[in-house]
């Protein structure tokens, strides 16, 4: 999931009123039921890739649909993998403009109940917190999007355009990953202008209200190298000079020094238009100069040094993640070996960061390997129709105007196929979250119930509208 890896957007300054309260609840009863109930549903199906199966959660899923009148050649359980396969379902409409995806992922990551307070694939709630795994990560965003189209389905509501679903497997692992399955074996099931993906960003609570709804229009491309050398090896009582332990530690050493050149693509320099109306003085004025295309260096260089966040932002990075080496303790290695993560920006060519790789080793002995291929994947523009009713929707919801904020995810998720394929990307979902508390992939993974159900409103209305 991409969220995980941003820092929020900083606290504008001056006094912040608390959290608007409707007076009444906009979301009818029934609709709260279901939303209740198809969430204990999500979290209670166990749609880990270790011993679970989102086969069981798309088909139970399908079903409520079908029962809900929906035609069955437009609710769709498609994949090759048994255990994993992916539930595409389309709401006609009018016609008047191209479908738009909505998408999430069905599966998660693994949860020990030995290390949560709670059962992890149970919905507990607890002090104003549905707790569970998946509830932040992406299964509540997902269970919205289900409730939702029911909803307008039962109302007879009848878009401008097709919404297209797809709940999704393979995400957080790659294996079977549904969206690439659907691209290369059913691409019509998902074709689409553009995709709202649920997997992160939206509303930020700072100081006790939703401050600013951040929408994703690029990630960094994750790509991950293994560095090898390899040696003879020998009985440790009769060490040599080359050794392949330290041939590895001295690679890694030049490669720490290692700096990739600094820009920026469109997702940055509207982030950083935006961070700049948030401070005052010499560092709004480098955010300006980085937001102003092209950007200013040596403002870039100073917004880099600030912060290893301002840094991951304005460069591609790599760095050593896992570390191997060695057979036994009384004999020399015969292999050492690295895997080093890199997050490249989008607009960068993978094969350039691994010959950059390569040249700062300096060592032909040091095998240097791709772990998987990199997808390339562009940066999607804004959409300045998209955007503009994204903060209506928040202002209609929440009840006070907040910007609404492109940014670049350091993290990684499915749109960076979508974008690969041509199509454009924009993550966000309408669960405000308290951006110090995020515990997706981590224990007692939770979300606010207040913002279960409020994201409701928000993906009703903003459905309705576009």
């Amino acid at each position: 999931m991409s969220r995980i890896l941003r820092r929020a957007l900083p606290l504008a300054l001056g006094v912040v009123l608390p959290w608007a309260a409707q007076a009444a609840d906009p979301v009818p009863a029934g609709e709260r039921a279901l939303a209740h109930d198809l969430l204990v549903q999500m979290i209670g199906t166990d749609t880990t890739s270790e011993h679970g199966s989102t086969t069981v959660l798309a088909e139970a899923l399908a079903q409520r649909f079908l029962k809900a009148g929906f035609p069955a050649a437009d609710v769709q359980v498609v994949g090759d993998d048994p255990k994993r396969r992916n539930l595409v379902v389309r709401l006609r409409g009018q016609g008047q403009r191209e479908p738009v995806l909505l998408l999430a992922h069905l599966d998660v990551v693994e949860a020990l109940p030995q290390d949560w307070h709670f059962q992890p694939f149970k919905l507990t709630e607890k002090d104003g917190y549905y707790y569970g795994r998946g509830t932040m990560d992406i299964k509540g965003a997902g269970a919205g999007l289900v409730a939702t189209l029911l909803r307008l389905h039962q109302e007879g509501f009848k878009p401008k355009g097709d919404y297209i679903l797809a709940l999704t497997a393979g995400e957080e692992d790659g294996k079977s990953n549904g969206i690439q399955w659907l691209l290369a074996h059913r691409p019509e099931l998902i074709r689409s202008q553009y995709s709202i993906n649920v997997d992160g960003g939206g509303p930020e609570i700072r100081n006790g209200r939703p401050e600013v709804v951040a929408v994703e229009t690029a990630e960094k491309v994750y790509a991950s190298y293994t560095l090898t050398v390899r040696n003879p090896g020998g009985h440790s009582s009769l060490p040599t000079p080359d050794n392949a332990i330290y041939r590895l530690a001295a690679g890694l050493m030049r490669l720490s020094k290692l700096e990739f050149p600094l820009h920026t693509n469109s997702a940055t320099r509207g982030y950083y238009a935006q961070l700049a109306t948030l401070y005052t003085g010499s560092t709004a004025a480098d955010m300006r100069a980085v937001a102003h295309d092209p950007s200013d260096p040596a403002a870039m260089q100073r917004l880099a040094a600030s912060s290893p966040y301002n840094n991951a932002h304005l460069r591609t990075t790599c760095v050593p993640t896992l570390l191997a080496g060695g057979d036994a303790e009384n004999a020399l290695p015969q292999m050492a070996r690295a895997t080093v993560n890199c997050r490249i920006l989008p607009d960068e060519p993978p094969a350039q960061v691994e010959a950059a790789i390569r040249q700062a080793l300096d060592d032909p002995q040091i095998e240097v390997a791709p772990v998987a291929p990199a997808p390339a994947s562009p940066p999607s523009p804004i959409d300045p129709a998209l955007f503009a009713q994204v903060a209506r929707t928040a202002k209609a919801v929440w009840g006070h105007a907040m910007p609404v904020s492109p940014y670049m995810s350091a993290g990684a998720s499915d749109s960076v196929f979508l974008r690969a394929a041509g199509m454009p990307s924009y993550v966000f979902n309408g669960i405000p979250y308290d951006v110090d508390d995020d515990r997706s992939h981590g224990q007692d993974e939770r979300i606010l119930v207040k913002s279960y159900y409020q994201s409701l409103d928000f993906d009703y209305r903003l459905l309705k509208n576009l």
